[in-house]
């Protein structure tokens, strides 16, 4: 892979992102979000990285992941639920301090599903799940 590909991938056919395994998926939708909710609020804040770092955190915790989670469940395709179903219900080894099981199952799958739809090339299905954490 040269440097050029690595924004530029290729997206994976349904079948073959939908094999991966919930914690790949988070582990990829992670990077997602933090990126989609860093970049939304540089553009729209116009705040320095100083600023910026605690509305950040505020997002992409396991408790603001939950709540977003909460938010959109309803919204989500029949695929999509069954995404989210597998990445909230895997059995994690430790819970991050500052979380409840609940908010880190739900944060978990969230992120899975951003990574699935990310991986299939989803980016404006992203940009329309992410968006109700932006809205006062």
């Amino acid at each position: 892979m040269n440097e050029s590909d690595l924004m530029n991938l290729a997206p994976l056919d349904r079948r073959a992102a939908a094999q991966l395994g919930a914690l790949e998926l988070a582990y990829v939708g992670d990077c997602v979000f933090e990126l989609t909710v860093r970049t939304r609020l540089l553009r729209e804040t116009g705040k320095k990285v100083k600023e910026l770092h605690g509305q950040v955190v505020a997002h992409v915790c396991a408790a603001g992941q939950a709540a977003l989670a909460r938010r959109i469940y309803d919204r989500l395709t029949d695929e999509e639920r069954a995404v989210f179903l597998r990445g909230r219900n895997h059995r994690h080894a430790r819970i991050p301090k500052g979380s409840s099981p609940s908010e880190y199952a739900l944060a978990t799958a969230f992120e899975a599903l951003l990574g699935f739809l990310y991986l299939c090339g989803e980016t404006q299905r992203i940009s329309e799940l992410t968006a109700p954490a932006f809205e006062a």
